[in-house]
This record gives structure tokens, C-alpha cells and sequence, in this order.
């Protein structure tokens, strides 16, 4: 199913059913947009399309094959990767016997469909409150075709989002029974996609409103 959620979250759904801690860098206003709703630092604009997760696994109805498109908010200096407004896909399944080697394929599967079978990837250990285990999933920078370049910091890859196994504390936080449902989640930049898809090397052309980098698409 797609499903949608809404962009001014509460902190439950945004932080804490997510597993994340209260002094973790994220709860801070240094990096979230807060609303000046209820009490203070209690609603916000959601940082990621991760709290439909939460809806969909309250909801009950099990098991859960989902992507979540949708605009999310951090205060983010704008650069070659970077803007404070920006767009994401996550993607969620819940089912019995759900392994990571699971994700990895559907990963793999959907990157190669829209770069094609040339492009390389790559899973690298990183740590998410949400997932566990969890991971980084990269793909060879096609600006550069993995040479280095500034749009990749000269690395030669470019981080497309997160991913890893649902957490047990979620399913606890959700009701759900960890002992018998697995899952995995990942979410990936929509905008990181396109700059890497059409060969975009800064991701600042899309707010700048060039009209001749408009009239390309």
C-alpha cells in the first residue's frame, strides 16, 4: 500500500514510539523545526517519514508491506546534498520470518531499477534507534562514476538514506508481538535520487528557480 501521514507530528510518533532517546542531537531545536503548539517542544514538523511507521504498526493489521512518500523538515545548512525542506520514501515490512538479507535484496532490486545494473551499492554498518541492525545504503556517485567529485565530498559514493531491521522497542511501543513478527524499514532522499538520476551535481538548482534549469523538465 502507499501510505501518507501528516507533516506536523507530535514527539511521540516523531522521537519517542521510535526508540529515541531524549537527549539524542535530533530532539534538539538546533535541528528540528518546532511548533508552537501544546507544550513546548512537544509538536513539531516531522524530520522523516519514519512516524507513519508508527500509524501503520498502532493500526494493527498485520503483516504490513508499505512505501511512504512524503515532504519532511530538518534545519539543514542548503548545499550540494542538503536542504532544510525536502522529500523522502520510506519503505516498511512486517511479516513472519522477515530477514535482512530481505532488505538488502529489495534495496539492491530498487536502486538497480532506477539507475540501471551498472550502478554499484554498497551496505555499510550505522547505528539508527529505530532499526537493529541497521545500516547506510550507497550507491557509486553517477556524476563522477565514482571518481570523487564535490557532489559526493570526493568519495566517489553518495549516501541515498537508512535501513536496517525493525526495532523490538517499536514493535513494543506499537503492541505488536516482536516474538513472532519481523520486519525491516529503510528510507531514501526522493531529491538525492533525482540529482543522481538525471546527473545534477547540486541540489540547490531545484529551489533556485533557473528558468533554464527548469525548462529541462
Amino acid at each position: 500500500e502507499i501510505a501518507e501521514g501528516t507533516e506536523v507530528e507530535t514527539d511521540w510518533y516523531n522521537f519517542q514510539a521510535l526508540d529515541i532517546p531524549l537527549d539524542h542531537p535530533a530532539r534538539s531545536s538546533v535541528d528540528t523545526f518546532f511548533v508552537d503548539m501544546g507544550e513546548p517542544e512537544t509538536v513539531l514538523l516531522r524530520t522523516h517519514t519514519s512516524p507513519v511507521q508508527i500509524h501503520l504498526l498502532e493500526r494493527g493489521a498485520l503483516p504490513i508491506y508499505a512505501v511512504v512518500p512524503g515532504r519532511v523538515y530538518r534545519r539543514d545548512t542548503p548545499d550540494a546534498t542538503h536542504l532544510p525542506v525536502f522529500h523522502q520514501i520510506e519503505g516498511l515490512v512486517v511479516d513472519h520470518g522477515v530477514t535482512f538479507g530481505d532488505l538488502a535484496g529489495t534495496i539492491d532490486t530498487f536502486v538497480r531499477a532506477i539507475f540501471g545494473s551498472n550502478v554499484r551499492t554498497r551496505l555499510r554498518p550505522a547505528y539508527f534507534p529505530f532499526t537493529e541492525p541497521s545500516a547506510e545504503f550507497e550507491i557509486s556517485c553517477t556524476i563522477c562514476d565514482g571518481a570523487g567529485c564535490r557532489t559526493c565530498a570526493l568519495t566517489g559514493w553518495i549516501e541515498l538514506g537508512g535501513c536496517g531491521m525493525v526495532n523490538p522497542a517499536v514493535f513494543e511501543a506499537t503492541g505488536v508481538d516482536a516474538e513472532k513478527w519481523t520486519g525491516f524499514a529503510f528510507g531514501f532522499g526522493i531529491d538525492r535520487l533525482a540529482i543522481m538520476r538525471h546527473g545534477i551535481a547540486d541540489l540547490r538548482s531545484f529551489i533556485e528557480n533557473d528558468v533554464r534549469f527548469l525548462n529541462q523538465f
